[in-house]
C-alpha cells in the first residue's frame, strides 16, 4: 500500500480503508514514534499484569489484550495517538459479574471473559460501521466523573487484600470494606510498605514527567527489594510462574445460554467503551483534523473481537496510555505496535522475571490508577458551575459503590438519560426585546427586564431547544400565555425559532395546535429565522412550512416586521374644551 505524504495527508485519512494512523506518515516521525513505543512498554508492562489480575485472570492475558488492542487499532483506528488495551475502567464492571457467573480462575471463567470480550467488540464495532459515533455522549460529564469515582472505590477496595497480605473476602463491596477493616491489625508490614513504596514512588516520577517509567521502575525495585531480603519467605505474595508463549486462537467453549447471560453486560460494557473511546479521541485529536470517532469504534472494537479469540478480555481506550503516548513525541499507531512487539518478547523469552514480581506492587500500581480516577478538581467545578449536577456525581457513585457494579453502571447510564430528558423537557421561551438602535432581537439581561424595545400589537418569542415530545405541552402553554395575554392586543406573534434546531411529530402537532389558536384570535403568525437545516426538512415533511406560508417565513425578525408588522393610526387628540 503506498504511503501518502505532505498536502495529500488529510485526503488521505478520509480514503483509506486500512491504516489510516499511517496516512501522511514522514519519515522524521520514526524516531519519536520508537521512543514513544519504548515509554509506552515500560508503563503498559506493569499496568497490564495488575488489570489482569484485577480481572481474575493471569497476567499473561493482560499482554493478549494489549497486543490485540494495538493491532487492531493501527489496522482500522483513525486516532493516531490512541493507546487500546487492557484498561482498569472497564475491568472492575464485568469482574464482579463474570464471578456470579463461575469461580474467579476456573477454565469456564476464562471463557466467559473470552466471550464477553467477542460481544463487546462486535458491538461497538457494529457502531462505529453503523456511525453511531454520537453513542458515545450518552453518559455526560458529571456521570462519567461519579462513575469513575465509583470505580476507583473498587478498585481499591479489590487490591488492598494484596496490599495489606491478607485474604481477600467476597461479597458486596460494604461488606469486604468491613473485612478489610477487621483484617488490618493482621496485615503484612512488608506488603504495606511495598505497596506504599510502589504508589509514592509512581506518584513522584508522574509529578516529575509523565513521561518516566515510574509503573515499571517501581515494580522493578520491588522485586529486587523483595529478593535482597527473603520476603516471599516471610509471607510476601509474588506472582509465581508466569506462562508465556503465543495464544492459543479459537472460539471459546460457550453455548447459546452463555451468550444470553452475557448479552447485558456485554451492552453496558460496549456503551463505556464507546463512551471512553469518544472522549479520548477528542482529548487527543489530530492536528488539524476532527476526530474520527466512527473509525475508532471500529478499531476498539476490532481489537475486542481480537482478543476474545487470543482468549483475554475486552479493551478499551485508555486516557493515561494514550497521554504518554502524546507526550512523549508519538505519531502515529506505530508507537502502540512498538509497545506491543515489547510486550511480546516478554511474553516469549522472558516471563521467568515476572515470577518474583510481589502482588503487592501490583495492588500499588492499580491503587495509583485508581487515584487518578477521583477527579477532585473536576467535581469542585461541576458542583459550584452547576449544584443539580453536582448531585448526579454523588448519586452516580453511590450507585457504583452501593450496588452490584454492574447494576451501578445501569443507574448511571440511566441517570445520565433522565438528566438529559429533563434539560431538554424545560421550556426555553422567551419574550425577545429589540436591542436599542439596532435591528437585533434579543433575550432579556437577567436583572434589567426592562431593557430593550418593542413593537406596539407585535411579540416576538424566542425558542432555543428542541421541540419535541418531551417539552411540547409546556411550549403549547407558555407560548398561549405571552402571545395572548389577558392585558393588551396582539395582532402579530413572531416565533424567532435560531435554536429551533429538531422538531419531532408531536412538537408539529403542537406547533400546528398554537398557530391555529393564534388565527382564531385574529393574530397573524409569522416564523423567522428557522437556520437549522434539520428543522427545515422537519417543517417541510411535517407540513408546517406549508401551514405558515413561505410568505410568512423570513429570515430575521426584522424582515417579518417590515412586512407584517400592524401599521397602527395614532390616536386622535381629545378635543379641548373652550373655556
Amino acid at each position: 500500500m503506498t504511503v501518502i505524504v505532505g498536502d495529500d495527508a488529510v485526503g488521505a485519512r478520509r480514503t483509506w480503508p486500512l491504516l489510516r494512523g499511517f496516512a501522511g506518515y514522514r519519515p522524521g516521525w520514526l524516531a519519536p514514534d520508537l521512543l514513544a513505543g519504548l515509554t509506552l512498554a515500560a508503563i503498559a508492562i506493569p499496568e497490564q499484569m495488575a488489570t489482569a489480575r484485577l480481572a481474575g485472570l493471569p497476567p499473561r492475558l493482560g499482554f493478549f489484550a494489549f497486543i490485540a488492542g494495538a493491532l487492531a487499532f493501527a489496522l482500522l483506528g483513525s486516532t493516531r495517538r490512541l493507546s487500546s488495551g487492557a484498561d482498569s475502567t472497564i475491568t472492575p464492571i464485568f469482574a464482579g459479574s463474570l464471578a456470579l457467573m463461575a469461580a474467579s480462575g476456573s477454565p469456564q471463567y476464562g471463557a466467559l471473559a473470552a466471550g464477553l470480550a467477542l460481544m463487546v467488540g462486535a458491538i461497538v464495532l457494529m457502531a462505529g460501521w453503523l456511525n453511531l459515533g454520537w453513542i458515545g455522549n450518552l453518559l455526560s460529564i458529571p456521570v462519567t466523573t461519579g462513575f469513575l469515582a465509583g470505580i476507583a472505590a473498587h478498585i481499591v477496595v479489590s487490591q488492598a487484600p494484596a496490599a495489606l497480605g491478607v485474604a481477600a473476602a467476597a461479597g458486596a463491596l460494604p461488606h469486604r470494606v468491613g473485612t478489610l477493616v477487621l483484617a488490618i491489625p493482621h496485615a503484612n508490614p512488608a506488603a504495606v510498605a511495598m505497596a506504599l513504596g510502589v504508589i509514592g514512588l509512581i506518584a513522584l516520577s508522574h509529578r516529575l514527567s509523565p513521561r518516566l517509567p515510574g509503573p515499571l521502575a517501581a515494580v522493578a525495585l520491588a522485586t529486587l527489594i523483595a529478593g535482597a531480603l527473603h520476603l516471599p519467605a516471610r509471607g510476601l505474595s509474588v506472582l509465581g510462574a508466569v506462562a508465556g508463549g503465543a495464544p492459543d486462537f479459537g472460539w471459546p467453549g460457550l453455548d447459546l445460554d452463555d451468550l444470553v447471560r452475557l448479552a447485558p453486560l456485554a451492552l453496558l460494557v460496549a456503551l463505556v467503551v464507546m463512551a471512553q473511546t469518544a472522549a479520548t479521541a477528542r482529548a487527543f485529536p489530530d492536528s488539524g483534523e476532527a476526530p474520527g470517532i466512527d473509525r475508532d469504534f471500529i478499531g476498539v472494537g476490532a481489537g475486542s473481537l481480537l482478543a476474545g479469540l487470543m482468549g483475554a478480555f475486552p479493551v478499551n481506550a485508555s486516557p493515561p496510555r494514550s497521554a504518554v503516548t502524546a507526550e512523549s513525541g508519538g505519531r502515529s499507531p506505530l508507537a502502540g505496535l512498538v509497545a506491543a512487539v515489547m510486550l511480546a518478547g516478554v511474553l516469549m523469552w522472558a516471563t521467568g522475571w515476572l515470577a518474583a514480581v510481589p502482588e503487592a506492587a501490583l495492588a500499588g500500581v492499580l491503587m495509583f490508577v485508581a487515584s487518578r480516577l477521583v477527579r477532585l478538581a473536576d467535581i469542585a467545578r461541576i458542583v459550584r458551575a452547576s449544584p443539580v449536577e453536582g448531585v448526579l456525581i454523588l448519586a452516580t457513585a453511590v450507585a457504583i459503590i452501593a450496588l452490584p457494579i454492574a447494576s451501578g453502571v445501569a443507574v448511571g447510564v440511566a441517570l445520565s438519560l433522565a438528566h438529559g430528558a429533563w434539560s431538554s423537557a424545560r421550556v426555553h421561551l422567551t419574550a425577545l426585546k429589540r436591542l436599542p438602535g439596532t435591528t437585533v432581537w434579543w433575550p432579556p439581561a437577567p436583572g434589567r427586564p426592562a431593557a430593550g424595545e418593542t413593537e406596539a400589537g407585535v411579540v416576538v418569542l424566542g425558542f432555543a431547544a428542541p421541540l419535541t415530545f418531551l417539552n411540547a405541552d409546556a411550549f403549547r402553554a407558555a407560548f398561549l400565555s405571552m402571545a395572548q395575554p389577558p392585558e393588551g392586543e396582539i395582532d402579530l406573534v413572531i416565533l424567532e425559532a435560531a435554536g429551533l434546531v429538531e422538531i419531532d411529530y408531536t412538537g408539529a402537532e403542537t406547533l400546528r395546535a398554537v398557530i391555529e389558536a393564534c388565527r382564531a384570535a385574529g393574530q397573524t403568525f409569522a416564523l423567522a429565522r428557522l437556520e437549522s437545516l434539520a428543522a427545515q426538512a422537519g417543517f417541510a415533511r411535517l407540513g408546517l412550512t406549508l401551514l405558515i406560508g413561505e410568505d410568512h417565513i423570513f429570515e430575521s425578525v426584522a424582515a417579518a416586521l417590515a412586512a407584517l408588522a400592524p401599521k397602527r393610526q395614532p390616536a386622535p387628540e381629545p378635543h379641548q374644551l373652550l373655556p
